[in-house]
């Protein structure tokens, strides 16, 4: 057929609109991962204090130098077992990666903490989040906190350890805890207490409900 006229190709249109939507993912990013970048620091500062490198820090975690970097960076958002980890090549508890420096009207002698300034940590990416009630001190061995456990929250598939002893009070909503090869359903009344050292996890099984835990970390070997 001479002369005939060729078919243009129709405009692509599903790629701009690919486009738009990767244009609004690029927009709507989440508030939380101020708290990875406040979290990030701290770990970097006792990495610094302690002379330890990240080379030297991966070793002992067994996690890679690209992922602690990051960490320390803000850009990734470590895990609940991940920072048990750190706080104890670090030599302290878990409080002490906070992100929040001791009060200036005393530190670790500090005995009152106000309801307004408990500092928190929230695991935005597992549901999972932690309010200090005692004073904020990388020198504490007892600690207090306030768990939340957003419906499905949980710490993870894995069974995890690090140094110290816990104990804890279910105020509210419903808790699945895992020490070796145990689980228990725990319900507002229930408390707990165990070795961290036993293989453990926890999460909240209701997929309506918020689950509230006071709980209670001690370092003992740090």
């Amino acid at each position: 057929m001479s002369g005939g006229k060729r078919m243009r190709k129709p405009a692509a249109r599903p790629a701009k609109k690919l486009k738009a939507k990767a244009r609004t993912k690029a927009v709507t990013k989440p508030a939380e991962p101020a708290m990875d970048v406040a979290v990030g620091r701290r770990i970097r500062d006792l990495r610094r204090v302690r002379q330890f490198s990240l080379e030297t820090v991966a070793a002992r975690t067994e996690l890679s130098i690209g992922f602690l970097s990051q960490i320390e960076r803000g850009l990734s958002s470590p895990s609940l077992r991940v920072l048990a980890t750190l706080a104890d090549v670090f030599g302290v508890g878990i409080a002490a990666l906070f992100g929040a420096s001791p009060s200036a009207d005393g530190g670790s002698d500090q005995v009152v903490t106000r309801g307004p300034e408990r500092p928190e940590l929230k695991l935005w990416r597992t549901g999972v989040s932690k309010q200090l009630l005692s004073p904020a001190s990388a020198d504490n061995k007892l600690n207090l906190f306030l768990v939340h456990l957003e419906p499905g929250g949980s710490t993870g598939d894995e069974l995890y350890t690090h140094d110290g002893e816990e104990a804890g009070l279910v105020l509210e909503g419903e808790m699945m805890l895992t020490v070796d090869s145990e689980t228990w359903s725990l319900k507002s009344g229930d408390s707990f207490r165990f070795a961290s050292r036993r293989p453990h996890r926890f999460s909240n099984p209701a997929q309506d409900a918020k689950a509230v835990v006071l709980w209670v970390n001690c370092v003992t070997g740090a």
